[in-house]
């Protein structure tokens, strides 16, 4: 029986035409969230009978990417060939189709030892009848062992290796992980759910029209419930573009479009203002070589609040606290006044193998020399004090290198030029990060064009693309790491592009996945 070991009918069934699916906007009234408990961290639902464009645009996706003509048709064949697999054959369109509805959907309710607990799964069904006959005599043929069980006047089955639990609440087929965690699903059916509250509501509302699936995530309520803690580089992302973890929530609208992938999202800010700002220009004026790439503005009002932190903090055990600024300033950097001149900046990275990654921050001023004077006085401070490896560059632009084993086999390069200044791992990335100019810059890549035009009116603030990036990937990502190496033959993107903005009282981000051979 499905639903007890997942190679066989239910589990695989939902899980299968889940992904073979496609969904609208209307999953902010969705019955299936009323059967999920109150409080739950994550919900996702999509529709699993795809027509028209929709279909086609998803099943144009599944070939770019796996070369599958019709995804669903894929699907089907997939998990019935599986079935016969394990001894319990399983014809799909006599047994299942008659009584499949049009959505399905996933919640987990909580963490438990820091991961997502076990699934609550949803099917929508025409037929209740007709689905627990198909249970019933799937239980009775199962190799497992299965007990009947009723709560609250609705009969389900409890068994198998797992101690799973599943029957029909109203006219939907539940699986849950076991015989509580049904019965919180007919509670919340009958009484408070997820589908009843504001906040999922409101984020929901959000959700963009013609999606492939709604993903919706309680952020607050996880950082809660892992004590409080979260990844300090998820935090920063999330801040960058004005999300307080511990009171936002979020959602996700994943829409097939043939060529590419879309994924829309959007958050509530948690009562901050999201960051202004525009560095798309300076995305695409850097080098062609580069495979990825990253922009943000507001440079000068963060590094100002990180400096304020440090100052008022100190850095233990040589400087106390209110001293690193008076010590810049005896030095002659004013670096209240370099933070204020500085405007966008942008990370980027080039090669094709571990040995030949390199890449560099740049960083665009207001025209002012202050940037232009602290990177000169900062490389006379330093050879001044005898520190090792630190020379002036030369005659291509004004700075210095530092040169180091410590830094691996290439030196680290400050320079500054017009209003720019440049760190690079190695003085090529360096001087091509200043080149605003270069005959070939992202810019002019066709793919970067195609992704700058599907994303529209939001400026673009990430780039990766070509076959680099892939291969780089392969290079960098362990052996060990099976869930990469499983789908490693699949990443067929020819590109990879986000922008992020606002809109209304919502931080908005999408990200477009372009689709080759």
């Amino acid at each position: 029986m499905v639903g007890i070991r997942p190679t066989i009918p239910i589990v695989a069934i939902i899980v299968c035409l889940a992904v073979a699916g496609c969904g609208g906007s209307d999953s902010a009234n969705s019955d299936l969230a009323g059967i999920a408990p109150p409080g739950s961290l994550v919900f996702a639902e999509a529709k699993l009978k795809p027509r028209g464009a929709p279909k086609e645009n998803l099943d144009g996706v599944a070939f770019g990417i796996a070369g599958i003509n019709d995804l669903r048709a894929f699907l089907v064949a997939e998990l019935e060939r599986s079935a016969r697999k394990e001894g319990e054959p399983l014809d799909f369109a006599k047994e299942v189709e008659p009584w499949l509805g049009e959505r399905a959907a996933v919640a987990f309710d909580r963490l438990k030892e820091g991961k997502l607990s076990d699934p609550l799964i949803a099917v929508e069904t025409t037929d209740p009848r007709a689905v627990r006959a198909f249970i019933d005599e799937r239980t009775q043929k199962s190799k497992g062992s299965f007990e009947d069980a009723s709560y609250e006047g609705v009969e389900f089955w409890v068994g198998g290796a797992e101690g799973k639990a599943f029957g029909v609440i109203d006219k939907t087929l539940v699986i849950a992980a076991g015989e509580g965690e049904f019965k919180a699903a007919v509670d919340a059916a009958d009484g408070d759910s997820l589908g009843d509250e504001d906040r999922f509501q409101e984020a929901m509302g959000a959700a963009a029209d013609g999606s492939f699936a709604n993903i919706y995530a309680d952020l607050g309520g996880v950082v809660e419930q892992s004590g409080g803690g979260i990844d300090p580089q998820a935090r920063e992302i999330l801040a960058s573009i004005g999300v307080d973890p511990t009171e936002a929530t979020a959602v996700a609208s994943v829409i097939p479009l043939g060529q590419q992938i879309e994924v829309d999202l959007s958050s509530s800010l948690g009562g901050e203002m999201a960051p202004s700002g525009d560095a798309s220009k300076l995305l695409g004026s850097l080098p062609g070589t580069a495979f990825g790439a990253v922009a943000f503005s507001g440079v000068g009002e963060q590094l100002e609040k990180a400096i304020d932190k440090i100052d008022a903090s100190g850095i233990p055990p040589n400087l106390p606290p209110g001293e690193l600024k008076s010590r810049l300033s005896n030095a002659g950097i004013d670096i209240d006044k370099i933070a204020a001149s500085l405007e966008d900046g942008a990370i980027f990275a080039e090669g094709t193998d571990r040995r030949s990654l390199r890449g560099g921050l740049v960083l665009t001023t207001d025209g002012s020399d202050e940037a232009t004077r602290a990177v000169a006085g900062l490389g006379t401070l330093l050879r001044d004090a005898k520190v090792p490896g630190v020379t002036a560059v030369g005659s291509q632009a004004s700075g210095f290198s530092i040169d180091s084993p410590k830094l691996g086999d290439k030196p680290v390069v400050v320079v500054t030029r017009g209003d720019r200044i440049a760190i690079g791992y190695g003085l090529g990335p360096a001087l091509a990060g200043l080149d605003a100019d270069l005959s070939t810059t992202l810019s002019g890549y066709p793919s970067y064009e195609i992704a700058v035009s599907e994303l529209g009116d939001i400026p673009i603030s990430a780039y990766f693309g070509g076959p680099e990036t892939r291969s780089l990937a392969e290079v960098l990502v362990p052996r060990s790491e099976d869930s990469f190496w499983s789908i490693a033959p699949y990443l067929k993107f020819t590109y990879i592009a986000l922008g992020t903005g606002t809109d209304g009282d919502l931080a908005t981000a999408k990200l477009v996945l372009g689709i080759g051979t």
